[in-house]
Formats: C-alpha cells, structure tokens, sequence
C-alpha cells in the first residue's frame, strides 16, 4: 500500500517492472515458448551455417524445457548437431555419474535424447582438484569466447535471487570460479542429498560478467514459492544481495513466469495501483483486506481518506462510501468462519460455506503424503469424524524417502532381532529384512535405496498414518493406500503423472461417491509431490463430473505445513479451540519419522506440529485483527469449482 497522495502520485509515474516480463498460465505453456524461441534459434544459425551457442540451466525450472526441446528433436525433426551448449555449474566435488551430478542431469534431460554432438557439450568438472580449478575456470571462459559468446543463456532463480551458483553478494563483474553455497541454497538442494549434512557445501559456476555477455539471457521460474524472490528482482533495486536483479541492466534479458511466479508483482498483485481496473468482488475483497491489515485497522474502522491515499479512490467512486465497502467485506469474512465443516444441519445454509444437507456426509481426504491429513486439517478431520461424518483417507503415495537411513535400520533390525529371538521361522521375510539391513549399513550417499528398503519404510509410514486414524476413531474399512505410482522411483525425481495414477484415483471417488472431497492445495512448487497428487485429483475429477454423484460433490482445497491461503483467498475457516489444537498436535505425534530433524527439514527449523500450529494461530490472529472474534486457532481452506 502507498503512504501518501504524493506517493501514490510518484508511484504511478514509475515504472513497477525493471525488466521485460513474460507471464504464462501454467510452466507447461511457458516452456514450449521458451523452447520455440532457442529451436527458432538453432535453426536460424543452421541456415547461416554457424554454430549456436547456448548457455544451460539445471533445476527444476528447466525440466520441463529440455522435456519439449526432445520433442521437437523426435517429431519435428530440430537438429542438434551445430549446437554448442555450456552449462552454468556443477557442485564440487562432483563424480560424473553421481545421481546429483548436473552431468548426468543433462545425459537424461537432454544430451542422450538429440543429436548434439559429444564435443560440443560442455559441463564444469567437478572432479578437479582445487589447484587446477583456477585455470580450469579460465579455460572454460575462454572457450567461450572463442566460439563467439553466448548467444541464449537460460537460467533459473534460487530463493535468494542466485543465477547459477553466485550467491547473494556476489559481484557484477565475478567471473567462473569455485564458491561456497549459501545455506538458503543448499537447504533447497538437500532434498536431492537426503539431507542437510549430505548437500556439497561448493560448486563450480560460471561468473555473472559472462551471463551478463550472453546476447539473449530468459530467467524462467515456476510456482509461488519464487514470488517473493521475483518481485524483488523485476521491481526492487539492482544489488549485489540478489543477483538475479543484476538482469535489469541486460539489454535483451527476460523473465519467463507462470502466473504463481508472477502473482507478487504490482501489475498482478495490486493491479489497481498501475491502471483504472474493473472491481470485481474478489478485487474488491482483496483490496479492502490487504488495506485493512496494511494500516493495522479493523476493516469496520477503515475510512474514505484510507481508501484514497492508498490508490483505491476509483473503488470508493464506483462503490462507496467505505462504510457500505466495509460493511460487505466484513459480512463475508464473517461467513467463511464455520463449527460445522461438513454443513449445519437443520440450519438456514444461505449464507455458510458449507450445505445442511445431506447431514451425514460421506468425506474423502487425500492426503499426498501419510501425514498430511493431520498436519494440515487434522481439527477439521476429527470433527467431521465427531459430526458422524462417514470419512475416508486416502493416502496418495507411500512417502516411503522421507524417512531417515537410520530409523529404517532399527525398524529391520528388530524385526531380525525378534525373529531370531522367539524363533520365527519364515525364510522370506528374514532375507528381506536382513537384505534391507546389510544395504543400509553399507550405503553410499549417492545410492538409491534397494526395494527392500523403500518397501520397509513406506511400512514404517503405513503403520504410523493407520495409528492417527485410529486415535481420530477411523475403522480399518476407511483407511485407503493408493500407492500411486508415479512416486515410487526411490529418488527424489518422480515420473510424470500417468494413465495409472488418474485410473486408481478415480477408482476410489468412485467407490466412495463422496460428498465432499480435501485436497492438498499446495502450489509452491509445481513438479513437487502435493502438486502432482492434485493434477491427479483435477483430472479424475474431470473425467468423473459427469457422473449423477459428483452434481452433488464439493472439493475442498487445504494448503500443505508450508503455506496457508491469503486471507482474502480463504472460503471456509475452521475454527479450533485450546484443547482442539493440542488433540492435533496428538495426533501429529503419531508420525514418529518424522519428529526430531526429519530428512526434508527444508528452511525452517520448526518441526510439523509447531509449523502447523503457529500456521493455525497466524490465521486466527489474522481474523481477529481484521475486527472478528478470537479464536485460539484455525484451518483454512479454498473451494475449487469443476
């Protein structure tokens, strides 16, 4: 929001955006013309007879490129083979073939599918020793200057605005060279390490002075979990504490967004602050609300002057005054707080999220991982339980890699222990369990876990979600494992969503017909888990709409132990009591894996249960100060039309 009339007036003047961006519905779209424009590319410098250079990006951002960049290589006939490609960076020290070397990235994403020939691909070697990284360095500059310079360099963003591996910090005129990895930076990659203390601590990049040279550079990121980080780097100032903004100074540089990435900036997020806009009630509501809490007001204490020295004059024009604003927004708000998630019955539902009817509601919760119904919707899961709701879970995947080495290791080796103990004799399972327990003794950093180890702790997590929805009070017949394939690689990188996936999804809406469906509406990273579970929901949904049972069912969006949905966004608001929030915290409890430093802590120290509940009482904090009643906690969710 602006301070002041003179402000406002400055603000209008100036041009949010520093940079040329580009924003797509979805990465997928975004992608193909990104790829559109390097195969225009190519194939242009193939008719001058030169070679194309292009400068590489690994990620999660580029994925999605190099997945269309192979099939315009197989259907369309783009030929690789004047390519000359340089990729940003590599961790060090990096073995070519390790699972996380960007090496073997590239093998699969790209290089073993086109026709780019072997010499002309060129990757930092992770395996020098440091002595020799100084001159390696400035050979790897050289070369590419000798081609030419670089005529397209892709790139993606990390959470502190790092292009490659310059961190914040770093310099405009930094060249190739080994550097320490911000913690930010390899908290998001040790993901990939199995944790924290097995993530490299340096990497090999290229310099910022020689993206900066590059002829063409197109910064693509997906996802709102990069919304911060790319309205900092589009709209604030060029520093050297987020590289990413050193690009506002490149004469032909891009930013390549899809709309989560995008949904900070000025022009998206506030867009009545840069054009006359239409108001549309959810404009409306989230002007009025993001107002209110910028000006630290009750939305019923907000005035005429609020509303026009923070650029909402025209709202005020077209429906003022704003106590008539404020009185309709905060009816709204008010009716989005309910006791009674699966619907009131008996009660006039006219102005409630939920119907009254029927009264008892069959409920499915998918839950991606086997802790994701309690940590998310845990009070709202129970009290549809206590409502005489009839509630299944179904648990999407196995979440089989979040649990640690060691916690698989003593789960097996009780299990030999007490079969060697009483005597049990069964020769299948001890050489399973004792296959399992001589790998983990024995694995490497880089291995992928045998089946026999995935299968142990995908049953450690199996056991721990059967025992929350025992102590909600779920019999056995309610509880659903979909185990949906595409998860079960035993990495981190998951196959893409399949036929198969879609078709055991629907399978259990069908058999369930429900009533309401709750879905993990988490949309921070758009090839991760939660997000993948959900594009398989969607799409079930969708083939299944018309079917004489889903007229009558409602999907209900919950957000993962990461994020909650912003306030004006919020259509259902749960409220919990101080014995409510400790009953979740329970049954969070039940997850033993993953208490005490779980394999993906990411950023935030905090563990599930006190995520969730600082999370709970964020949003209940949020109501209040907004002018409605206190509650100790709350849990939110979004419903989604299909």
């Amino acid at each position: 929001m602006l301070k002041s009339g003179i402000d406002k007036a400055t603000s209008f003047e100036k041009r949010f955006e520093n940079i040329g961006t580009v924003v797509y519905e979805n990465s997928a779209a975004a992608s193909k013309s990104v790829a559109k424009e390097i195969a225009d590319l190519i194939r242009v410098k193939q008719a001058q007879k030169q070679p194309c250079i292009l400068g590489l990006a690994t990620g999660s951002s580029p994925k999605g490129l190099y997945a269309e960049l192979v099939r315009l290589h197989k259907e369309e006939g783009l030929s690789f083979k004047n390519v000359v490609s340089f990729n940003l960076d590599e961790y060090y020290p990096m073995e070519p073939d390790s699972i996380n070397s960007y090496v073997r990235f590239m093998k699969e994403l790209l290089f073993n599918h086109v026709d780019i020939l072997p010499e002309n691909i060129h990757i930092p070697n992770g395996t020098l020793s440091k002595e020799g990284i100084g001159d390696y360095c400035s050979n790897y500059e050289a070369k590419i200057e000798a081609v030419g310079g670089i005529d397209l360099q892709i790139l993606g963003i990390g959470g502190n605005g790092h292009i490659g591996f310059n961190e914040s910090g770093s310099l405009q005129n930094s060249k190739t060279r080994l550097v320490a990895l911000d913690h930010i930076t390899r908290v998001a990659a040790s993901k990939d390490f199995s944790g924290l203390n097995n993530t490299p601590r340096t990497a090999i990049t290229l310099g910022v002075k020689k993206i900066m040279e590059a002829k063409r550079v197109i910064l693509m990121a997906w996802g709102e979990g990069k919304s911060n980080i790319i309205k900092a780097s589009v709209e604030g100032p060029v520093t050297n504490q987020v590289p990413a903004s050193f690009l506002q100074e490149h004469n032909n540089a891009t930013f390549v967004l899809d709309k989560s990435a995008a949904s900070k900036l000025t022009r998206i997020d506030t867009p009545w602050l840069v054009e006359k806009i239409n108001w549309t009630d959810t404009l409306i509501r989230k002007a009025v609300l993001g107002l209110a809490l910028y000006l630290k007001k009750p939305i019923l204490m907000l005035t005429d002057a609020d509303y026009i020295e923070n650029g909402m004059s025209d709202l005020l024009a077209d429906s003022g005054p704003a106590y008539d604003i404020n009185i309709k927004i905060f009816n709204k708000l008010q009716n989005t707080i309910t006791g009674w998630p699966g619907g009131k019955p008996n009660a006039d539902d006219s102005n409630r999220p939920e119907r009254a009817e029927p009264a008892k509601k069959r409920v499915l919760i998918f839950s991606p991982h086997p802790d994701d119904d309690i940590i998310s919707m845990g009070g709202t899961f129970k009290r549809l339980h206590e409502q005489g709701h009839e509630v299944h879970i179904g648990y999407q995947t196995s979440g089989n890699i979040a649990v640690a080495d060691d916690e698989a290791l003593r789960f097996a080796s009780f299990v030999c222990d007490y079969n060697d103990k009483f005597g049990i004799q069964n020769a299948e399972a001890e050489n399973i369990y004792k296959k399992a327990v001589n790998f983990l003794k024995n694995k490497k950093n880089s291995e992928i876990d045998i089946p026999e180890v995935r299968n142990i702790k995908g049953l450690i997590r199996k056991g721990e979600a059967q025992s929350t929805c025992y102590y909600v009070g779920l019999p056995e017949s309610q509880i659903h494992f979909m185990e949906l394939p595409f998860y079960e690689t035993g990495t981190i990188e998951k196959k893409p969503i399949g036929e198969a996936d879609i078709q055991i999804t629907m399978d259990l809406i069908e058999k369930i017909k429900p009533h309401q469906i709750y879905a993990a509406g988490d949309l921070a990273d758009p090839h991760g888990t939660h997000k993948v579970c959900l594009d398989a929901i969607f799409e079930s949904v969708k083939k299944l709409k018309s079917k004489k049972y889903m007229e009558d069912c409602w999907v209900w969006l919950y957000r993962g132990a990461w994020q909650e949905w912003g306030i004006d966004e919020i259509e259902m608001a749960i409220p919990m009591s101080p014995d409510q929030v400790l009953e979740k915290r329970k049954g969070i409890f039940k997850h033993q894996s993953q208490k005490d430093g779980v394999v993906f802590q990411g950023a935030d120290s905090r563990e599930f249960w006190q995520r969730a509940e600082d999370r709970n009482r964020e949003t209940a904090d949020l109501y209040h100060q907004l002018g409605l009643s206190h509650y100790a906690a709350m849990e939110a969710f979004v419903r989604w039309h299909f």
